[in-house]
């Protein structure tokens, strides 16, 4: 189920139909507060979020909706506040996604289908990847770190994933952006750098100091085996 947080009902209407042609069953709400009650209720796929509600404020239900990271439920940001700090803070409070309005229905879809397609189980079994401290199981999509499980979001996951499965390969933000996000839904690769912020902050003993998840200056970010 896809819950649909948006106070305007036109909007809500027309999400969830077109969710709904795409086999999505939907429920739609329209303030912050009864969202975080049904979403703490009964954990919903994905929510399409607005930033703009009643109540409590689409960025303060993303962390409250964060603060019980072991649910990991993705979230794609849709809203017509385009402001580049927003799009920093909801990618920072873990945002999988965010599409600005006015948007095309059917692109949301391929990008609600996308967030759920890397957040879901692939068929088929794929050993865990060990190495310095850290452990990732691909098909459980768990990681940890010094034996400690890791509250990731779906794309910091697929994020580490990714250069864990080329392990001291440098990678640069444009290639990360098509490798982990699909396609890029930013005119810059920023999104990237905020993510491996939020990444070494939860691997790295010393963030300010990275050991695991490194910069190489003038290319972009490797995986230190």
């Amino acid at each position: 189920m896809i819950l649909v947080v948006d106070d305007e009902p036109t909007i809500a209407e027309i999400v969830g139909r077109y969710l709904e042609r795409a086999g999505y069953s939907t429920r739609s709400v329209g303030d912050g507060g009864r969202a975080l009650e049904l979403a703490r209720a009964d954990p919903p796929d994905l929510v399409v979020l607005d930033l703009m509600l009643p109540g409590i404020g689409g960025l303060e239900l993303l962390r409250r909706l964060r603060e019980r990271e072991r649910e990991r439920v993705p979230v794609v940001i849709l809203t017509a506040r385009d402001h580049p700090s927003e799009r920093v803070t909801g990618l920072r409070l873990g945002a999988d996604d965010y599409v600005v309005k006015p948007f095309s229905p059917a692109e949301l879809v391929a990008r609600v289908d996308a967030v759920l397609r890397r957040a879901r189980p692939q068929p088929g079994r794929e050993d865990s990847i060990v190495f310095d401290g850290l452990e990732i199981d691909p098909d459980g999509r768990r990681a940890f770190a010094d034996g400690s499980e890791l509250a990731l979001t779906v794309r910091e996951f697929e994020l580490l994933l990714f250069l864990a499965r080329h392990p001291g390969r440098a990678f640069s933000r444009d290639e990360l952006m098509e490798a982990v996000w699909d396609f890029s839904f930013y005119t810059d690769t920023s999104t990237v750098t905020v993510h491996v912020r939020r990444l070494r902050a939860k691997i790295e003993s010393d963030p300010s100091q990275p050991r695991r998840l490194q910069t190489v200056w003038g290319v972009g970010y490797r995986l230190q085996p």
